[in-house]
């Protein structure tokens, strides 16, 4: 009796089953296709991603290559493709090193380089204040005052990571200027912020020393008094 009972059951599960199958069937082939395109493509996509990385590597090297042999156009021409056509993780880094490479063969150049980068809302904020603090550390040597603080004293005046070399770069433009007082007053700035890196904090201190007591005028010499006339011979004085 309970063999016909477990027979019974299979036959109504078999059934149950074949209508599922009637009605979905088609779903379940669908679904299963899917995952096994979706799987392929995933994989395809990832290859293809490890040939762009490998390529994009060998690209950025062969660029590193012509800046160290001097060759700098070649090299602003072969990272600017790196950039371009690169995966993302290389375009900030072949940006850098291409404006590096036009810094090298022409400082103008760098400049309006490291100024496109910084004016490139698709990069990070970060990536683009130190664009702007590259840039203004070579206007320190070429460009007055004005064009470094334009570039830098946003950052310097704020609490990002880069403060306290924006402050740098400002205090060495004041310095050049001549405006000992100021910077006297951003060194100090850099020297009592906690958080400056060593080198940075041992510079603005050297900056500190030159411009010790700039701002404050020299105490005037006292007079000295009148010598008193000598007397005349005899005791009568001198007319």
């Amino acid at each position: 009796m309970t063999d016909i009972f477990h027979e019974i059951e299979e036959d109504l599960r078999r059934e149950r089953l074949r209508k599922l199958w009637d009605r979905f069937g088609g779903l379940i082939i669908a679904a299963i296709v899917l995952v096994v395109v979706g799987a392929a493509g995933w994989s395809g996509y990832t290859y293809w991603r490890h040939q762009q990385a490998v390529a994009a590597s060998a690209a950025f090297q062969s660029a590193v290559g012509l800046f160290d042999a001097g060759k700098f156009a070649e090299a602003e021409t072969a990272f600017s493709a790196v950039a371009k056509d690169g995966p993302a993780g290389y375009r900030s880094l072949a940006l850098f090193r291409g404006a590096a490479a036009a810094a090298a063969r022409d400082k103008a150049a760098g400049i309006a380089a490291f100024d496109a980068i910084a004016a490139d809302t698709r990069l990070p904020a970060l990536v683009r204040e130190l664009a702007q603090l590259r840039a203004a550390l070579i206007l320190v040597d070429t460009a007055g005052l004005a064009d470094v603080k334009q570039r830098v004293a946003a950052i310097a005046a704020g609490t990002g990571p880069l403060r306290n070399a924006a402050r740098e770069a400002l205090a060495l433009a004041e310095l050049k200027a001549g405006d000992l007082a100021a910077a006297n007053k951003t060194a100090t700035e850099i020297t009592s912020d906690s958080e400056t890196p060593p080198g940075v904090r041992s510079r603005a201190e050297l900056i500190r020393r030159l411009t010790a007591g700039a701002g404050s005028e020299p105490a005037a010499p006292e007079s000295a008094a009148p010598t008193p006339a000598a007397p005349a011979p005899g005791g009568a004085a001198t007319q």
